[in-house]
């Protein structure tokens, strides 16, 4: 369904697929989704915050993986998954994106995720895009 709405090729990742750019990835239902240099691992350990896949995962591996190179975001949610790896995407340098918990239809993981760490925004749903966009085109012209 979401490749209807993306001119970017959409994958259900398998382990040991490898990471391409402008690609759109999906973590398979009750898999954790890790990342590692190059490519994903998935693995089915414990949940985290009741949740398998959990963002905590994704994020922690993420950061570790790419320091710098990585840009979290936190949306709308019914629990605190994604607070500690979102935390960890800053203490590695990464950016850390929140959204509004006053635009969000359940507040609990945006609220979690400003309590765990300063973000480098916190914006209505409908501007984060753009925010993306601009932090991208920033890093570019920084590395150029």
């Amino acid at each position: 369904m979401l490749g209807e709405h993306t001119r970017r090729p959409v994958h259900d990742v398998e382990d040991k697929s490898p990471i391409e750019p402008r690609h759109v990835y999906l973590a398979p239902s009750d898999y954790h989704l890790l990342v590692e240099p190059g490519s994903f691992a998935l693995s089915v350990d414990e949940r985290v915050q009741h949740a398998r896949p959990s963002i905590d995962v994704l994020f922690e591996s993420a950061a570790d993986a790419y320091g710098e190179r990585v840009i979290g975001v936190i949306l709308t949610g019914a629990n605190e998954d994604g607070a500690a790896g979102l935390a960890r995407i800053k203490r590695r340098g990464g950016a850390a994106i929140v959204q509004d918990p006053g635009s969000a239809e359940r507040r609990a993981m945006p609220d979690a995720a400003i309590a765990a760490t300063v973000a480098d925004a916190i914006l209505p749903l409908e501007e984060i895009g753009r925010f993306l966009c601009s932090l991208c085109l920033d890093t570019a012209k920084v590395r150029q």
